[in-house]
């Protein structure tokens, strides 16, 4: 029995095992296993290995479902990279290991990345089709939808920060959840805010608004208003 003070379990069980390859040399027919937590940790593992990009999947056919377009589809999924990486940065500013619970982290943030995504490529969509042209949808798209994607931003992530801090029993296990959530939307509203804008002017400065001809996007739903 091994009581860890880390929660690295997989790094101090890779330590153990060269160790003994080292200092033991074991009889033909016998090896050394280790159990508990290392054991549920290669578990849980393998099953993300398929919930995850299952769960990706499925957030681009939603998607492109709601927007009937393979190119907004894609812009709007670019989100997700930028949020991954501001997790994986929030983990090595704060020396956490990948564990189960920043996977599960991740996945969560894939979905608020998604969700900041649509409501603003909604609004540029619903501009164009009132009549605007592409620069004047993302100029007044992006600043009308500066307060819901910062609202949405702010109360995931603030709502994390006592667990990102917690100190007390399990907070080696919700603390590299809430560690991920935090830097992703940091990052992601980043994103959404500056990049996407930029990226949905380049995308589609060469095609008519939805619902207009020449169009193979449908019109996306979602009250947008003009800055007033």
């Amino acid at each position: 029995m091994v009581n860890l003070n880390t929660s690295d379990i997989e790094g101090w069980v890779r330590q153990a095992q060269a160790i003994l390859r080292q200092k033991i040399d074991l009889p033909d027919g016998y090896v050394v296993e280790f159990g508990g937590q290392f054991k549920r940790l290669q578990e849980a593992r393998a099953r993300l290995t398929i919930v995850v990009p299952s769960t990706l999947v499925l957030i681009f056919g939603i998607v492109f479902m709601a927007f009937g377009s393979l190119r907004q589809a894609l812009l709007i999924y670019s989100g997700i990279p930028l949020a991954v990486t501001g997790g994986v940065l929030a983990l090595w500013l704060r020396g956490m290991p990948f564990s189960i619970t920043a996977a599960i982290g991740f996945i969560a943030l894939s979905g608020v990345a998604v969700l900041n995504g649509m409501v603003m490529v909604s609004c540029f969509n619903r501009l164009r089709e009132e009549g605007s042209s592409v620069l004047e949808a993302v100029r007044s798209g992006a600043v009308g939808r500066l307060r819901p994607v910062l609202m949405t931003a702010m109360v995931a992530s603030l709502g994390f920060v006592p667990t990102a801090v917690a100190t007390g029993a399990g907070a080696e296990v919700q603390r590299p959840l809430a560690t991920v959530v935090i830097g992703g939307i940091l990052s992601s509203t980043l994103l959404t805010l500056v990049v996407l804008p930029v990226l949905y002017a380049w995308f589609e400065r060469d095609t008519a608004g939805p619902g207009q001809p020449g169009s193979g996007d449908t019109p996306s739903g979602g009250p947008c208003q003009r800055p007033g």
